[in-house]
């Protein structure tokens, strides 16, 4: 746990703050690539202006020293619903702010709403909170929007409510796309009815169509991706591998996700929805160049176990319990999304799946940047990128996070 003699350590002053010029101080610098040891970041009205191995001598920028800790690029989570309590399906603002700050507290620096399945309607005010809120900094800032559903297969709906699933048509998407600019990315089912023709669509738009929730075999997916499906939305979790049809087997969506070198693969590694066998399974076949970490969190990231919890809005949502470290149906038939924070996600890659740390930091930092067209300001700590920091112990848990060169945590 995150001990109040390592928040104290760094220094005290624990409340926000702005400052148009300062440097970190002493840290031990995690880049994607390497670990460039003890150095100096500097930091310019929000941008980064300068990183050095040792110690840099200044007048003009105020001084943090930040004790021998980890000196990371802050982590980029493309996919949450929400945390402490609140979800952006509750379509409030206050909710939408709760999550920033929640999120900020454990190293996210930008993170991407995510929605559930849900009514047209519920959709659109949702759009329309996000769009006041938008640019908030209460905490971790909003990349924009991650859609994730309603058009899935029932058999891989996983917690999603069945009521709400149905087929793409251009009646159901049309206006949820032209009501909003915000959205970046909708996790849709490739094998289902008009699925490839709202992914041309989307792609056409700049918004990535990604898999999900999915029972497409090889082919399907293969023609997806050609249609611009180009990641696929928690990998393993609500979709199938090999099936067997009158004796015979065929590679399902899983398989595919390994045999398509262009496919990237979000993972939501707490260690559980992918246990630590299987997240070395993936670096092994895939590498680490095309692997995104992701929360997928729920309002139950940040709170205690045995509580009770509600996946999706107050209103309409259902009711989930958190046990053993994740969200599950009452029943406990199926996992219902994860309490996983990417402080948590960083420490799972790294002390169970035993990868570099370099290597975990990438895929939190700069192949989620990539993903989302973001790779020339954030992801790196690089001169001229966004002043988008955090802080780790060596228990790898955040205990400093900056949002464009404001500390929010």
């Amino acid at each position: 746990m995150r001990s109040k003699a390592i928040e104290s350590s760094i220094g005290n002053v624990l409340n926000l703050f702005v400052m148009s010029k300062f440097k970190l101080s002493g840290g031990e610098i995690i880049t994607p690539e390497r670990n460039l040891g003890i150095g100096t970041v500097l930091v310019e009205d929000g941008t980064i202006v300068g990183v050095s191995a040792g110690a840099v001598e200044t007048t003009d920028f105020e001084d943090i020293p930040v004790g021998g800790h980890y000196v990371m690029p802050g982590f980029i989570d493309v996919h949450t619903h929400g945390a402490g309590d609140a979800d952006f399906m509750d379509c409030s603002e206050e909710a939408c702010l709760t999550i920033a700050r929640e999120h900020a507290r454990h190293g996210t620096t930008l993170l991407f709403p995510t929605t559930l399945a849900a009514d047209t309607a519920e959709m659109l005010r949702f759009l329309e909170v996000y769009h006041r809120v938008r640019n908030q900094k209460a905490g971790a800032a909003f990349g924009g929007l991650h859609l994730e559903g309603p058009y899935f297969a029932h058999e891989f709906r996983g917690a999603q409510d069945p009521k709400y699933l149905k087929d793409p048509t251009p009646e159901d998407y049309c206006p949820i796309l032209e009501a909003s600019e915000d959205i970046k990315r909708w996790s849709i089912a490739p094998e289902l009815p008009g699925a490839l023709t709202l992914g041309r669509l989307l792609t056409k738009r700049g918004i990535l169509p990604s898999i999900a929730h999915t029972s497409a075999l090889y082919p399907d997916v293969l023609e997806a991706y050609e249609a611009g499906f180009t990641l696929m939305t928690h990998f393993y979790s609500c979709m199938n591998g090999v099936v067997r049809r009158n004796g015979f087997r065929y590679a399902g969506c899983i398989e595919a996700g390994y045999l398509i070198d262009g496919m990237d693969l979000e993972v939501i590694a707490d260690g559980i929805h992918v246990p630590a066998e299987l997240l070395r399974l993936i670096i092994k076949i895939k590498g680490t160049d095309r692997v995104i970490l992701c929360t997928d969190s729920m309002r139950g990231a940040g709170m205690p176990d045995g509580t009770s919890s509600i996946l999706g809005s107050r209103e309409r949502g259902q009711e989930v319990l958190i046990e053993g470290g994740v969200a599950k149906m009452p029943d406990r038939s199926c996992f219902a999304g994860s309490v996983a924070t990417t402080d948590r996600l960083l420490r799972t890659m790294h002390f169970l799946a035993g990868q570099p740390l370099t290597a975990a930091t990438a895929m939190l930092t700069v192949n989620p940047s990539r993903v989302m067209g973001l790779a020339h300001r954030k992801g790196r700590i690089q001169p001229g990128y966004d002043a988008d920091l955090v802080v780790c112990s060596k228990e790898l848990f955040a205990i400093q996070t900056y949002v464009m060169g404001e500390r929010v945590f």
